[in-house]
């Protein structure tokens, strides 16, 4: 798990632009949105900001987003345009608000059980009164069997 210090997050009221520029630095694919007391209120992705173009009212775009091979400026244009789509917009218009989240509690392999299933990148933890206290992802679970694995092998 990704404690609570070490973690990126966002609240309902930051801009989508500074999300995303957020995403890109820290190389990461989503944040647990909190409130100012660390209450989680949500989840945000990077599909989500990518959805842009539906909760837009937009619709399917123009073109495809990934055009043939050698359409440079073609793509350039279309990415422009999700972007400037993103004016004005804050997480709260594109997050997912009560997300599926497991208990500081939880048992690992339950939490791998529910990335499996859920297909999800990632889970909020959250105490008995919702505060965040971190985030688990396929990556953390894919580290800690490696961990138990090389203890496991160490001992034969």
């Amino acid at each position: 798990m990704t404690k609570r210090e070490e973690l990126h997050v966002v609240k309902p009221t930051t801009s989508v632009d500074d999300a995303l520029e957020m995403l890109v630095k820290h190389r990461i694919s989503g944040f647990p949105v909190i409130d100012d007391d660390w209450n989680l209120v949500g989840v945000v992705s990077d599909y989500d900001l990518l959805a842009l173009d539906t909760i837009s009212g937009a619709g399917p775009a123009e073109a495809d987003i990934f055009p043939e091979v050698d359409s440079t400026w073609k793509t350039f244009h279309e990415i422009q345009k999700l972007l400037s789509k993103t004016n004005g917009k804050v997480i709260a218009d594109v997050m997912t608000p009560a997300p599926l989240v497991v208990r500081e509690t939880t048992n690992l392999e339950d939490a791998a059980r529910l990335l499996l299933v859920t297909k999800y990148r990632r889970l909020p933890v959250v105490d008995s009164s919702g505060k965040l206290v971190g985030i688990i992802t396929r990556g953390n679970v894919v580290q800690a069997a490696l961990e138990i694995k090389k203890k496991v092998e160490g001992t034969l």
